[in-house]
């Protein structure tokens, strides 16, 4: 989120009443424990439509389901329980392709200047004789 849009949010979040904000705490609870129902009810579902048919397993009831959808998400889920790498790594590849695609644009823009034939030799060029360095 950038700081623009994190600024508009939290400008929105200011100018609401005590009330509204209970109100909408309400409203995401209710929608998250919807969510969290259908979750149940769709794999419950898929089990008991391809399960039994493909490999002659039992039906399963609702709980079970549940149960299954969360063991699959322990199982299958990257957890990190306070560890924000993934966030500042996510940040610094975006930030890398910014300046490689900046890069890119000088190299080219160069290339255009000195009237080259074609600016792709001269990119080749940049990027080879900028191996060596880190």
């Amino acid at each position: 989120m950038s700081k623009e849009k994190n600024q508009d949010f939290d400008e929105w979040w200011a100018v609401r009443s005590l009330p509204q904000k209970i109100g909408l705490g309400v409203l995401f609870g209710i929608g998250g424990l919807g969510l969290a129902f259908v979750f149940g009810l769709v794999v419950m579902a898929l089990w008991n439509w391809l399960m039994p048919e493909i490999f002659g397993l039992t039906r399963i009831t609702y709980w079970q389901a549940w149960g299954l959808f969360l063991l699959f998400s322990i199982l299958f889920k990257n957890i990190d329980f306070g560890d924000n790498d993934t966030k500042s790594d996510r940040k610094r590849k975006r930030e890398l392709r910014r300046y490689m695609s900046e890069e890119d644009e000088a190299v080219m823009q160069s290339a255009d200047e000195l009237g080259a034939g074609d600016a792709s030799d001269v990119a080749d060029t940049a990027n080879t004789s900028d191996e060596g360095v880190e």
